[in-house]
């Protein structure tokens, strides 16, 4: 039998070679999707990344000049003390001050804040209120306060009689029975549990956080807020 003009064995072979000679082209057109598909993903995940790193130094030039010194004094009994690696405004706080009326942490600009949340609940916080305490003695001044905030919401009449228990006498008392502040910061990944404390500096430019209580009394503290405070710089 004699094949027609359409049958198969006339026209399958250049079909074939005809896809040979797609097949480079198609490959190359997947890779330069792909590549297309990266450069995009790096232009929105990363230049936002360099537009925020720069931002942040523009705004906190001192900060970022103070970072590797403030780095340097992490050690000792602050050692768990956790440098910011970009230096950037520090996240504005909501609280009641000592005289009961609202205050924020932007408000506090002009002097080197060393924020403590903590709780009459939290054990290791009664372990390191006192050291609290005896470095705003030592330290506290006009252009640095301890501020140990309180965040209980339940039988607020405990708060000063904790602080009495354990004999504050330096500190102010902060509180924020709505414990706003630490579900702020608990979403911005800034802190997990009780006690946390966070440096800032004047410019109300955070420098870092420590997680768990520490000898805030000690020398290595003490090292710790002088550089914050540019002390030597």
């Amino acid at each position: 039998m004699t094949s027609g003009p359409d049958s198969p064995e006339k026209t399958s072979e250049p079909r074939k070679a005809r896809s040979r000679s797609l097949a480079p082209a198609v490959f190359f057109a997947s890779l330069a999707v792909i590549a297309l598909s990266v450069a995009v993903l790096y232009g929105i995940s990363g230049l936002p990344g360099k537009e925020m790193a720069t931002s942040g130094a523009k705004s906190c030039p001192t900060a970022a000049t103070r970072l590797p010194a403030i780095a340097g004094a992490a050690k000792g009994e602050v050692a768990a003390f956790t440098p910011v690696k970009t230096a950037r405004p520090a996240i504005d706080l909501a609280f009641l001050g000592p005289d009961g009326q609202p205050r924020t942490l932007s408000g506090m600009k002009g002097r080197v804040v060393l924020l403590n949340l903590w709780a009459t609940w939290c054990v290791p916080c009664r372990e390191e209120m006192p050291a609290l305490d005896r470095l705003q003695a030592e330290a506290g001044g006009a252009d640095f306060e301890v501020v140990a905030l309180n965040i209980d919401t339940a039988r607020l009449e405990k708060r000063q009689q904790f602080l009495s228990e354990i004999g504050v006498k330096a500190l102010k008392f902060y509180a924020d029975p709505s414990a706003d502040v630490f579900q702020t910061l608990k979403r911005a990944g800034k802190v997990v549990g009780l006690p946390t404390t966070i440096l800032i500096d004047g410019d109300g430019c955070e420098l870092g956080t420590l997680a768990g209580a520490a000898a805030w009394d000690s020398p290595d503290a003490l090292r710790l807020v002088a550089a914050a405070r540019g002390a030597g710089s």
